[in-house]
């Protein structure tokens, strides 16, 4: 009589984890080696820990070359950037977005909207793709760089996708720092008191660390104040992306076939919207946030490390001074309407 075979299913799991580990292992170690090299320049010597990953990545990009390396960055640019993404919900609470006052929660909104409306209209007048409107507009309206990363998980997919992004996050980064510098001199020119100063600084620097820099410099109110706005502007990602995704989803119907068709509410920005909920019951210490939140900036430095290494500095270099304009644009339209906003609800 002859036994059957013993059932050797639950030992193939270990087997395929594995070789799923040896296939990614390369690519994501290179994108994290990268990560915490320009983690340990920003530390040691100053400067954007996101814009030295980015220079890095670019600098290595012929490491996206081997086979033994793509797969590794290419799960890091896309599923790490998405960890990433959600893990932001952790740094907000409902509380913090009420105490502004439902007219700033509505001039936020407005800004955010007007201000990917422009992008879009622009990218149209200077012969620039739609898509990149958006992109470089939710960009510099919401959150800079982690913005710029989550619209473009939505937006459709095409040869220049990874170059576009690219080049906002280079763009808003540049662009965050020189804000951070001259909008504290702007505030004081301008005569506004530290409640103002702050809300300006906030509803219009695109960067969180940014924002806190130039908020913290003035006084430790002002910083407050802006870090809360700043933060309701990360709050918005969740619905500017889900519209941005509405409003493209006709375009994707036809990479459907291939399996790629994104959900309207893709599944990072339900566990942001879940965390924001959890977080805003005082449910989660303090301690276990202040990791969530450190994972989540890790994760977007790997996940743009992994982006610089698909990117060719010179293709970059050829997209011409219309996207440039584009950013530069949109960056000085969110100053002057949120100034304009201010002075209208003296």
């Amino acid at each position: 009589m002859i036994k059957d075979a013993p059932y050797a299913a639950p030992a193939s799991a270990p087997r395929k984890l594995l070789a799923r580990l040896q296939t990614l292992g390369p690519g994501l170690m290179v994108s994290l080696a990268i990560a915490m090299a320009s983690a340990f320049i920003a530390d040691h010597y100053g400067g954007p820990t996101l814009l030295y990953a980015l220079l890095f990545g670019m600098a290595c990009h012929f490491l996206s070359e081997d086979s033994r390396c793509l797969p590794g960055i290419e799960f890091t640019s896309r599923t790490i950037l998405r960890i990433g993404v959600a893990l932001l919900g952790a740094r907000i609470t409902l509380e913090q977005i009420g105490s502004l006052g439902w007219e700033t929660v509505l001039a936020a909104v407005f800004a955010v909207t007007a201000t990917i409306s422009v992008g879009w209209i622009s990218a149209r007048l200077l012969n620039v793709r739609a898509d990149f409107g958006v992109l470089t507009g939710g960009a510099v309206a919401i959150c800079g760089a982690s913005a710029a990363l989550a619209i473009s998980a939505v937006l459709p997919r095409h040869e220049h996708s990874e170059r576009d992004t690219l080049l906002t996050v280079v763009g808003v980064t540049g662009l965050s720092t020189v804000a951070m510098i001259t909008y504290p001199i702007i505030s004081k020119l301008l005569g506004l008191s530290p409640e103002q100063t702050g809300i300006f600084l906030g509803g219009t620097i695109h960067d969180v660390a940014q924002v806190v820099g130039a908020g913290y410099m003035i006084s430790p109110a002002t910083g407050d104040i802006a870090t809360v706005v700043k933060l309701l502007r990360v709050a918005l990602l969740v619905p500017a992306v889900v519209v941005v995704a509405w409003l493209f989803r006709r375009q994707q119907g036809a990479q459907a076939d291939s399996g790629r068709r994104i959900p309207l509410i893709p599944g990072f920005l339900v566990a942001f919207i879940c965390l924001v909920a959890v977080n805003s019951s005082g449910f989660l210490p303090p301690s276990l946030t202040g990791a969530m939140s450190e994972t989540s900036r890790g994760c977007l430095v790997i996940a743009i490390a992994a982006l610089g290494l698909k990117t060719s500095l010179q293709k970059l270099a050829s997209v011409g001074w219309r996207p440039i304009a584009l950013l530069v644009g949109e960056t000085l339209f969110l100053a002057a309407l949120v100034i304009g906003l201010l002075f209208l609800g003296r």
